[in-house]
């Protein structure tokens, strides 16, 4: 026999290892934690009745939101397994707790209607993260496309969604029409999470937006991103019509030779690698 069957040696070395998991992939993993905990905590507070408190924990999951990720890309810490945790976290805190909180605040007085709302809105903002997820990876995009989100993001959807409850605490009365309201305001945000909206994602940006101005900034981001994304899009198309136009179709005057091709005496200008999320 090569060995025996009770060889303590042997033995030992069958016994799985766990390998230890750096600290530097660990932290992000960490903080996208603590951001679902506030999330699910949220949806505890808005079945209580709590709303001032759902909210805020709403908004720490925002802030947390906004860590995990580039916290991640300075430790070099980025791994495919924390991509889907925050997609999932993100799922929760900005899909299923806003909708659980708009419809205990006031889409249940609609019954049925109010309650469809809140699947509305949950379920968009889950296909908003999926194509997220699926386009980030694609290799057609354009260097200027990494400054744009396709559709308002969902922290920023999130936040923006419970107005209707922002308003009462400043003191808004509830008009008999209020629950209607939020009724097609929360359709309308949910649209604006699934549609091709540019918006200009101020990633590069280090700036802080004073609390009061931040529903002004944000209306401001939604038409400067998009005509920012037009006037990208429209430079992309003149290159392209440019470089398939046929040779003859330059024209030339007198002896003026036809402009060079880039590889022949003229360089391309370089393009911005994009940045991941």
């Amino acid at each position: 026999m090569p060995f025996s069957p009770f060889d303590r040696d042997r033995l030992d070395d069958k016994r799985p290892r766990f390998r230890l998991i750096p600290v530097r992939m660990l932290l992000p993993n960490l903080i996208t934690l603590l951001a679902l905990c506030a999330g699910i905590t949220a949806i505890r507070l808005a079945v209580e009745g709590k709303l001032e408190w759902a909210v805020a924990a709403i908004v720490f999951a925002a802030a947390l939101d906004g860590i995990d990720g580039r916290l991640a890309r300075m430790l070099k810490g980025t791994s495919r397994f924390g991509a889907e945790l925050d997609s999932l976290a993100d799922f929760v805190n900005f899909g299923v707790a806003p909708a659980l909180m708009l419809y205990f605040w006031g889409l249940r007085e609609l019954g049925d209607l109010g309650w469809i709302a809140g699947l509305v809105f949950a379920i968009s903002t889950g296909l908003r993260l999926a194509r997220f997820n699926v386009m980030v990876d694609d290799p057609n995009k354009p260097a200027w496309a990494a400054k744009f989100f396709t559709g308002v993001p969902a922290p920023a959807g999130a936040i923006i969604v419970l107005l209707p409850i922002y308003l009462s605490f400043l003191g808004v009365p509830r008009l008999p029409g209020t629950a209607h309201f939020t009724l097609v305001y929360t359709f309308a945000i949910a649209v604006l999470m699934v549609s091709r909206l540019p918006v200009f994602s101020g990633k590069r940006v280090g700036k802080r937006v004073a609390p009061e101005m931040v529903l002004p900034v944000l209306v401001m981001v939604v038409p400067f991103g998009y005509l920012s994304y037009r006037q990208h899009e429209r430079r992309d198309a003149a290159s392209a019509a440019a470089s398939s136009a046929p040779a003859g179709a330059y024209p030339r005057s007198g002896g003026e030779a036809p402009p060079l091709s880039p590889g022949h005496g003229e360089q391309p200008a370089d393009r911005d690698r994009p940045t991941r999320h």
